[in-house]
């Protein structure tokens, strides 16, 4: 079992760990698949969701895994939740261990906040995305999703291209992958690059045609507007004729490479309407691995 209280991250995460997240998401997949909707995994635990972003896909993948899994679950939206009346974080998560809540899944647009939250509160927390530094449960579920079509991963080249300045998603897939032999390459303008993107052990590159050559996976990500102060570039037709993801570009990939996106995808922007909906996009399945791989982080962090 995972010899820790919290999921916060893949960059202080041991590909070992990593295996048997994985390993566990799989038997989880299996239940997801005979169409199983209760188990008794996590009968008398409480989950809750505190989300303090804007959020489709992990919340409803989170409370949908907790439900199959058994658990009882809660959720606080910032609209709801008592920081709008001056509580601290800190607060309330001492009130949710009150309440005997076993999981928290904090989603915050403040980078550490989830770190700062399991450092005072006794139940497990879950990274659920914080800010610009980590969302390790959607990097899981991308690289779940790489291992059911290409096996091990060692030697597979993936191509993130897209907002990595700004990007949580990209960060935590770059530690994960790495750590299981994949090779990385990120694509995106300068302005959208990160200043410390050399020392991620990761390449970078502006170039996006040159970059695809050889590609087992192509990975699209959204330019995130409401964490910049200024532009990124001049317009969104020119970025999507340099760093969209087409059809066309697909065919300078390795034939058969898959198409991934975290979601939500602006069509025409970093991905093609074609591209999205080609015969290897894979952006639906990930939102089912999506299921399977939270269920097994929370099986996983309530055994101990």
């Amino acid at each position: 079992m995972l010899k820790r209280k919290d999921l916060l991250g893949l960059k202080d995460i041991s590909a070992e760990e990593i295996a048997e997240i994985l390993e566990t998401a799989a038997q989880m997949k299996k239940i997801l698949d005979q169409n199983v909707k209760k188990t008794p995994h996590l009968q008398g635990k409480n989950v809750t969701t505190l989300f303090y972003e804007n959020s489709t896909r992990t919340r409803v993948s989170f409370e949908t895994a907790a439900k199959i899994l058994g658990a009882n679950t809660f959720s606080i939206s910032s609209s709801t939740s008592s920081t709008q009346k001056g509580e601290t974080l800190i607060d309330t998560g001492r009130n949710l261990d009150a309440l005997l809540t076993d999981v928290i899944v904090l989603r915050s647009a403040h980078s550490g906040a989830a770190r700062l939250l399991a450092k005072n509160v006794r139940a497990a927390v879950i990274n659920a995305g914080d800010g610009t530094n980590e969302h390790p449960t959607q990097a899981l579920l991308d690289i779940f999703t790489m291992q059911n079509r290409f096996g091990p991963l060692k030697g597979l080249k993936v191509v993130i291209a897209g907002d990595i300045r700004f990007s949580r998603v990209a960060r935590s897939n770059i530690w994960g992958l790495n750590k299981l032999g994949a090779s990385v390459t990120v694509v995106a303008p300068k302005t959208l690059l990160p200043a410390d993107v050399a020392g991620m052990g990761c390449a970078a590159s502006v170039d996006l045609d040159a970059s695809m050559a050889g590609a087992n996976v192509v990975m699209g990500l959204r330019v995130q507007n409401e964490r910049q102060t200024s532009p990124p570039f001049p317009s969104v037709n020119e970025y999507a004729k340099y760093f969209g993801i087409t059809a066309e570009r697909l065919n300078l990939a390795d034939p058969g490479a898959l198409v991934m996106h975290p979601g939500p995808v602006n069509r025409g922007v970093e991905l093609s309407g074609a591209a999205a909906d080609e015969p290897n996009s894979v952006i639906l399945e990930q939102v089912t691995n999506g299921v399977a791989v939270r269920m097994a982080v929370l099986f996983l962090l309530t055994r101990r």
